[in-house]
């Protein structure tokens, strides 16, 4: 007898967005086209009640919503400039460039160069913090809905939750 073939994890996944009801659905996609961080994708799948692993969220997110790698894109300019100035430099040495405008010329790429460092830097930090404050506030949401579980106040503190981490999302 065959063994039963399992799910892959994007149609896991898929399974489970496309049990959201449909204004959930809608949001929930939209969140995910328009966001570029798989992590905060994450964390609102779970906020809606995902259970799974992160895996079968990234895996179904890169398969439906390509995301650019800004910061991959910025390590490889830095990569870019770092040759210049190499490049730069030989000229120099080889008499190809003229000391005194190349000498200029390297000084301004380098302080280019510490700029998107800098940025890199930056960027990756503000990514960081932001994924944590989502993580925080998740794990703070979660435990009010397990201790608040069928109580009154239940649906008025889901609804409170969501405009909390919809004004989170908006923040920068």
């Amino acid at each position: 007898m065959p063994r039963p073939v399992e799910p892959t994890n994007i149609e896991v996944f898929d399974a489970w967005v496309e049990g959201l009801d449909p204004g959930t659905h809608e949001s929930f996609c939209s969140f995910c086209s328009e966001n570029y961080s798989i992590i905060e994708c994450f964390l609102y799948a779970r906020f809606l009640g995902y259970l799974n692993s992160i895996i079968a969220c990234e895996e179904w997110i890169k398969e439906k919503y390509q995301k650019p790698d800004h910061r991959q894109i910025l390590l490889d300019e830095i990569g870019y400039m770092k040759d210049d100035i190499r490049l730069l430099r030989d000229d120099i040495e080889n008499m190809g460039v003229k000391r005194e405008a190349g000498v200029a010329r390297i000084a301004a790429m380098e302080k280019e160069l510490r700029g998107t460092i800098n940025q890199v830097e930056q960027f990756t930090a503000n990514k960081d913090r932001k994924g944590l404050l989502m993580a925080g506030a998740d794990r703070a949401i979660r435990e009010l809905a397990f201790i608040f579980k069928d109580d009154p106040i239940e649906g008025p503190l889901k609804e409170a939750a969501m405009s909390v981490w919809a004004r989170m999302q908006l923040e920068e």
